[in-house]
């Protein structure tokens, strides 16, 4: 993989205004500023999260250590389904950049793209649900070899003949039956309309009800983590973008930040899972090296350089002491990590229930 970086973080969505009319200029103004607010709400919406959450953070480098296109598509595809069965909330890719960075670069040659910008490509596409690919990634050379990957299978993949309370779909350019409402394919015979006018090519969490008839009225667009709020149902994970350790902490999309840092190292202490105890949070993140681990990651950052890790992290852990390999590829250690983690991780979501 070509070593030139690039911040792959997605432009944030823009919604179309539509005003109701009125004949004061400034209180139009108000009315859209407010409606806007609310419609951009559907899009950016993680401060409002009230359940606890999961997030891992590994660097993008890893895909830069693999020997071909193919074996660096099978390794993401493996981070892809290690997240989706431990149901991780969001994962973060980051570079080892010094200082942070919010420049994107630009390049159209597909051959160029770096590890990172790769890794998030492919988590990304593997998270869609398959019926909306084609409409919201582009034909893109990092993406020859995703057919030979194993499907996610997550719970908002559905097919075109289950009904769900809740389906992913993307808007369309389509003439809609009014001004204030979109067409929206949510891969079933039929597209549906939403109660809202959003501009096409965007993603959005349908509220589908119990009625299987399409033709009735409107459906509500809800924020993408109301299926985990209301039916408890694991709804894909969120990819972020990162250029160093320091910008994976302080960059947290949720309301107070994470509020535990986990980091994972074979010089971490040693405690069995069963005996970790973990305490009560809301966003926990767990971090994981690359070749030489967390502590290079750390040393490379300009904000951290010479701090010990113990310092960066709430807890430093060794999940897999008396190791037989030298070394635990960061795709192996995210298993066995996240497995470790499992029972921490419930005792402390089933006492806060």
């Amino acid at each position: 993989m070509a070593k030139k970086k690039r911040d792959e973080v997605e432009a944030e969505p823009q919604v179309l205004n539509h005003g109701n009319g009125g004949s004061h200029e400034t209180k139009k103004k108000k009315k859209n500023k407010t409606r806007d607010k609310e419609q951009k709400k559907v899009f950016v919406d993680d401060d409002d999260i009230s359940r606890p959450t999961v997030s891992i953070a590994l660097p993008g480098s890893i895909i830069d250590n693999t020997q071909s296109f193919e074996l660096a598509t099978r390794l993401a595809g493996q981070i892809a389904r290690a997240a989706t069965i431990f149901r991780i909330d969001e994962v973060v890719v980051f570079d080892n950049q010094s200082e942070s960075s919010n420049v994107i670069a630009e390049d159209a040659c597909d051959e160029n793209e770096s590890g990172t910008a790769f890794l998030i490509r492919i988590l990304k596409y593997l998270e869609t649900p398959q019926y909306l690919r084609k409409a919201l990634f582009p034909k893109h050379n990092s993406l020859r070899f995703v057919g030979l990957l194993p499907p996610l299978d997550a719970p908002h993949h559905l097919r075109k003949h289950e009904w769900a309370p809740y389906r992913e779909g993307v808007t369309l350019a389509l003439q809609p039956p009014t001004s204030a409402t979109t067409l929206v394919d949510v891969g079933l015979s039929k597209n549906v309309v939403i109660d809202e006018a959003v501009e096409p090519g965007r993603r959005v969490t349908v509220a589908m009800g119990t009625n299987r008839q399409l033709d009735d009225e409107a459906h509500e667009v809800v924020s993408w983590w109301k299926p985990r709020e209301e039916a408890g149902m694991y709804w894909g994970y969120k990819v972020r973008y990162a250029p160093n350790i320091s910008s994976v902490l302080k960059q947290c999309p949720y309301k107070g930040g994470y509020d535990y840092l986990i980091g994972t190292s074979e010089h971490g202490h040693i405690v069995k899972s069963s005996e970790l105890e973990l305490p009560s949070f809301r966003h926990l993140l767990i971090a994981f090296g690359g070749l030489a681990g967390l502590e290079e990651c750390i040393e490379e950052d300009k904000n951290l350089k010479g701090k010990d890790p113990r310092e960066v992290f709430s807890t430093y852990l060794n999940i897999c002491p008396h190791q037989g390999s030298r070394t635990i590829r960061t795709e192996e250690a995210l298993f066995i990590s996240l497995q470790y983690f499992q029972e921490p991780i419930d005792r402390v979501l089933n006492s806060s229930k």
